[in-house]
């Protein structure tokens, strides 16, 4: 943690009577503001009230303020003010300079994971579960969203120091699985009425094993499989473990077979085999786990593969995730996992999220991911095309595509997952406002600027020449990046993340127009361009666990920047 925030804790400990580590949670960095001059650092009085429980003390502010009547400034702390319920802390400016900029170099790839905020936090096993498309189709761009969110927990998860094991469990059995192979070996129309009984009965030779059936049925797997490595290729995606419904088949019927010895397996008049997860009959609580004919379902392969992740990672979290219209079915599969005794139930998680709106190319709606990642290169490549070049890409269409990702995740993640949200073509491009394409301009820019000057002034820097507002604020905001970081591992948004990048984006763009580097003096110019150098690498970082890969260059001009050099 830097200098300041660690003198602040030991000040506050000594007066308030308190270990430094009671205070890490009260004490958060001052979001910036365009209107007036911030403190660097405050502290809640209310978090530190919290847990007293004397109704007879007087208010927070009045609190505040005796508090901050006992502390005084040194050579580190050069202000202490009161705000609301807040005692705010002022840091030498030159050390602020010197500190952030340090860290933020020295600590490369892993700045502000660092920080006090996950000191003592302990190392777990994470299995994440995502993706998950259905084997004999093209994979659907229903998918994307599992795909992306659980690439970034998985990703926020590994930079926290955990070992994280990357599952995809391919919808690749069950009826619906079947009726895949069957049609497409048939060649019969989806909806004809004999389908369905034809499917059933091709599913029951596959769970009988019949030979032929599974030649079939491994075909089209290993050719969907094949596929989908190619197109998570193009995501920047990739697994640990391509799992499936089908590796449960024997398995789930182990779980019947426990389920009824502990006298919760339920037969019902159709044949059918349930669950009465309320005890008493409640409709609403009965889960299906057995077809009349015998046959597993999704349930009953989802409560066999959790037993089997925990005898083979002895984990200590997984998460599943799906859209919310799983969530009652998560739900009963982790109740059921602890009525069968498996306390661990309490480990699984699920990360559910909305539906997207009104994803359609120019041909018309989208049914397949490719569509998409189509359109967007193409869409970017006439982007570029439109705004002329001072020197050719090597390779336009790697770089459109980038531009294209982070454009199209920056605008899935900007919101809660949880929320539906209408998905815009003309929005994820625009290279102005809040958008990944302006984010990746703006790594670009900053790239640039040290491609330029980075030999002749990054040897050394005098702190004080970066006292203008337009640094202040910039330093302040990279303050705050642990706490976003801790933030995000807390709830599993990416949208603190996403709000923090843009915020330090706009701010390079309003520092850049002033804060010039050519024709300045050289330690006023090495001292601007470790600044940038700071921003650039922190934006990099943030970028990298959102699943995006930041572009090095892109065009000769960026709107709300001037020319590239």
């Amino acid at each position: 943690i830097i200098c300041g925030f660690s003198v602040v804790y030991l000040l506050l400990s000594r007066v308030l009577n308190l270990p430094p580590e009671n205070l890490i949670t009260s004490i958060s960095a001052v979001p910036i503001s365009q209107k007036e001059e911030v403190a660097d650092f405050q502290l809640s009085v209310d978090s530190l009230l919290e847990e007293d429980n004397d109704h007879s003390r007087p208010d927070t502010q009045v609190q505040a303020k005796r508090l901050a009547e006992k502390l005084r400034c040194d050579t580190v702390v050069s202000e202490i003010s009161t705000g609301q319920r807040t005692v705010n802390f002022k840091i030498n400016r030159e050390l602020l300079t010197k500190t952030v900029l340090q860290q933020v170099i020295e600590d490369g790839s892993k700045y502000g994971l660092k920080s006090e905020l996950f000191s003592g936090l302990p190392r777990k096993k994470i299995v994440v579960e995502f993706s998950s498309p259905n084997v004999a189709k093209k994979f659907h761009v229903g998918h994307l969203r599992s795909t992306i969110i659980g690439n970034f927990i998985a990703n926020l998860k590994e930079a926290l120091g955990h070992q994280v094991i990357r599952i995809n469990y391919l919808g690749d059995w069950g009826m619906q699985f079947g009726k895949y192979v069957y049609v497409q070996v048939n060649k019969e129309a989806a909806d004809d009425k004999s389908v369905a009984k034809s499917a059933q009965e091709f599913f029951q030779r596959l769970e009988l094993g019949d030979v032929q059936a599974l030649s079939l049925w491994q075909k089209f797997r290993d050719l969907s499989i094949e596929e989908y490595v190619r197109v998570y290729k193009r995501l920047g995606v990739y697994f640990d473990e391509y799992s499936g419904e089908s590796f449960y088949r024997e398995k789930s019927q182990e779980v019947l077979k426990l389920l009824e010895s502990k006298g919760l397996l339920l037969k019902t008049i159709k044949g059918t085999a349930v669950v009465d997860l309320s005890g008493n009959g409640d409709s609403s609580s009965i889960c299906t786990v057995m077809r009349s004919d015998g046959t597993s379902l999704y349930a009953t392969r989802d409560l066999a593969a959790a037993i089997d992740r925990m005898d083979k990672y002895n984990f200590d979290t997984m998460i599943y995730v799906t859209d919310k219209g799983q969530k009652k079915h998560f739900q009963q599969v982790f109740q059921m996992l602890k009525i069968m005794g498996y306390d661990w139930a309490e480990r699984c998680q699920h990360v559910p999220f909305g539906v997207v709106q009104g994803m359609k190319t120019r041909r018309g709606d989208v049914t397949f991911l490719e569509d998409v990642l189509n359109e967007i290169q193409l869409r970017m490549l006439q982007n570029m095309a439109s705004i002329k070049t001072t020197k050719e890409l090597k390779n336009p269409q790697e770089t459109a595509e980038r531009v294209g990702l982070a454009a199209l995740i920056i605008q899935d993640f900007k919101g809660l997952l949880l929320s539906d949200y209408k998905f815009s073509w003309d929005r994820v491009f625009q290279s102005r406002g809040d958008t990944g394409v302006f984010l990746q301009y703006t790594h670009a820019r900053l790239h640039s600027l040290e491609e330029t000057f980075g030999c002749g002034y990054l040897n050394d820097f005098n702190t004080a020449c970066l006292q203008e507002p337009q640094s202040v604020s910039i330093l302040q905001h990279l303050l705050r990046f642990d706490e976003v970081l801790y933030k995000s591992s807390q709830d599993l948004q990416p949208r603190h993340i996403v709000s923090y990048l843009l915020t330090l984006s706009h701010l390079a763009a309003v520092a850049h127009r002033t804060l010039q580097i050519k024709d300045s003096p050289p330690e006023v110019a090495g001292a601007r361009l470790h600044l940038f150098k700071a921003v650039r690498s922190v934006l990099a970082n943030g970028m990298k666990l959102l699943g995006i890969t930041p572009v090095c260059r892109i065009f000769s001009r960026c709107p709300g920047w001037s020319a590239m050099v």
